[in-house]
Order: structure tokens, then sequence, then C-alpha cells
């Protein structure tokens, strides 16, 4: 069998492929890419056993259909210097061997049979179906996965909730300490359904998704989920189990609201952080009048900082504490010119909100405050 193909479209796929494959297999063929030529259209496959990934690319020649499974660390790291070239594959089945060839050279390559390569689990026909825009996903994506958990306790928590009620779709994750939900209000669907979505392929979409105009497609069922992206397919097992109620968590009392630049929020946290004992990261919030003050300690090493600056606070005078490091996450992953602080008291979760909400979107971070010893 022999085929040829544009080494830098081949190249682009296997980069996208090979994040996929873990750096241990416990099935040796799950360190390989498989190469399915069916006419003229080469699928390539990889998967870490319970996630798996799958795209196409067009040949631009070709003599006969075929299957076969090749290492994916030596090829990836050969295809991936070549300009844009035709690289052409010879594919001995009985030798078990793969001959490619160059413009200034050739190099050869040991195949396996892909029978071997274990089959992703299919979703079922019962299985519910969210169409979301590819930008769309790819916003919400970026801006839950850092809240997600690793807890080995509650499984649950390690992935992006999604939620769908015959209001919006929630996208939700939390760690218990802060927490994301994102509504959209374009989706929504009588049938209530959810899922939650594991960290790694969530990660692997957050690569892959663009800003196209395109739509993706995510089928699931109760164990596994299907996502097309337009330009591959991503099936995935999900974390089983129910995600806690999270809207319980999310105080609707909040008198005092804090409005103040995000961008100067940020880097004053910043200079303000490294100040704070290590082991709590606490910060104090003190806001009164038009003035946030924070401060950071850490007497063990007579450590102290303190930064002013101006707001708009509408509220008494308040003290409270919050987790340095997972406050400028959240400020992070807002891309507004100002944020919203709503607070009740200094027992109860701080709510930061964009001071203008996304088109159909409503986007809220909370953040768990910590015991400040006056």
């Amino acid at each position: 069998m022999r085929f040829t193909v544009s080494s830098t479209a081949l190249s682009s796929k296997l980069v996208a492929l090979s994040r996929v494959i873990n750096s241990k297999n416990a099935l040796p063929i799950l360190g390989d890419f498989v190469f399915d030529i069916n006419g003229q259209t080469l699928s390539l496959t990889a998967s870490d056993s319970e996630n798996t990934m799958q795209t196409t690319v067009e040949l631009t020649d070709c003599d006969g259909d075929g299957r076969f499974a090749i290492g994916n660390h030596d090829l990836l790291e050969a295809v991936k210097g070549f300009s844009e070239q035709p690289i052409t594959f010879d594919v001995d089945q009985q030798q078990n061997l793969a001959k490619i060839s160059y413009q200034n050279g050739l190099f050869s390559l040991p195949i396996e049979n892909a029978d071997e390569f274990p089959t992703a689990q299919t979703v079922g026909e019962s299985a519910s179906t969210i169409v979301i825009s590819n930008q769309l996903l790819n916003e919400n994506i970026n801006r839950s996965v850092f809240a997600t958990a690793q807890d080995e306790l509650r499984p649950v928590m390690n992935g992006i909730y999604f939620d769908l009620t015959p209001d919006c779709l929630a996208v939700v994750a939390s760690d218990g300490h802060k927490l994301v939900r994102n509504k959209i209000f374009t989706i929504k669907s009588d049938q209530p359904a959810s899922f939650i979505l594991p960290k790694k392929p969530a990660s692997l979409l957050k690569n892959l998704l663009g800003k196209d105009g395109g739509d993706v497609v995510i089928r699931f069922d109760d164990r596994n989920a299907e996502i097309n992206y337009g330009d591959g397919i991503i099936q995935c097992r999900l974390i089983e189990g129910r995600y806690p109620n999270y809207n319980s968590v999310i105080p609707q009392n909040n008198p005092n609201e804090l409005r103040v630049d995000r961008n100067g929020l940020l880097a004053a946290l910043r200079r303000v952080q490294p100040f704070a004992n290590d082991s709590s990261n606490l910060i104090r919030f003190h806001v009164e009048g038009s003035t946030l003050q924070l401060d950071a300690e850490d007497y063990d090493f007579s450590k102290t900082a303190t930064e002013r600056m101006t707001c708009d606070y509408n509220g008494q005078p308040m003290s409270i504490g919050f987790k340095g490091s997972s406050f400028i996450e959240i400020l992070s992953n807002f891309d507004c010119a100002e944020v919203i602080i709503q607070l009740a008291d200094p027992s109860r979760a701080g709510l930061v909100l964009p001071s203008e909400q996304p088109e159909n979107q409503d986007v809220l971070m909370l953040m768990m405050p910590m015991l400040i010893n006056d």
C-alpha cells in the first residue's frame, strides 16, 4: 500500500492527536497512532483508553485501502521539522514496515496490527444532544477549567459540569473554595440533562477549538460523550456521580457592592501576594468609602505589605480575607475592564462579576472567605 500526504497537514493533525496519548500506557499499542486509509481519505486515531481522538486528512495520492498502527514519538519528531512538501508512505504489512520518503531522504519505522487497538465506547441511541458554537464552547471551557478540583475522594469535582435545563445551559466548575458558573441562555431544553466532562478532554478541546463560526455537536448519555468539533471527534468517558447543588452555595443577598478596575486590582494582588504567609496565602481586603486596602503579612519572616487603590463602593466598611492566589486566578479569567465584587459579610462567600455580561450569558465567579485574626 502506498499513499502521499502533505507534510504540514499531517504534522498539525499528529501534534493535536499526540496530546491525548499518555507517556506510560497499560497497553503498548496505546502509544501508537492508527492510520486508516479509505479512498482518498486518511483517518488518524489516538487514545489513552478513556479518551479517543479521531481526525481526517485528504490524501494527494493513494493506491489502496488499509489500516495499521505506528509509534507516535519517532513519527511525530520526524515530520514536525518538515517544510511544506509531499511525504510518501510505502507500507508493507507482510514485513510490518513503513518506508516514509520525502524530498531529501527516507526513513523507515515498524508498524503494528491496528486490530489490537482498543475500540472507543460509543454513545447510546437515547443520547442527549447539545449544539453550541465553537467560540462559545471555547470561551466557557477557558473560563471554567481552572476552577476544577484534583480530589480523589470527590471525583465529581474534577471536571466541568454541563447542566441543561428549560432556562439555559449552565457550565459549572468548582474545587470547593472557588466556583465558576456560566449561564448560556440561547441553549435550553425541555428535557433536563447533564454530564460531567473530565479535565483532560476539556483541556484537549481548549487547545483544539478555534475562533471560527462553526458549531460543536455534543452527544452524551450516562457514561460517555461524543464531541464533534468539525475538524475531528473526541469520544470520552464521563465522570459518573451526582454533582453538588451549586446554586445553594451562591449567596443571594449581597448589599455591599464594590466596583474596581480589574487590571489594577490584579497588579496590586500580584505585588502584595509574595508577602502573605506561604501556607495560608491570606490577603485581607478592607474596603471603606472609595478606598480598597490590601494587606498581606507573614510574621514568621517579618514580612508585611499594604497597598491602597481607589474603587467605587456602596456598603458598610468591611474587612474580609481571601486566598490571594485563587483571587488572582479568578481575575485572570475575566476579560472585562472592571469587575463587581458583591459581599454580604466577612463569613459569607464573595461574588465576582464582570461589569458588563457577555451577550446572552450570565457569568459569575465565587470565592469562599478565609478567617482573619484581628
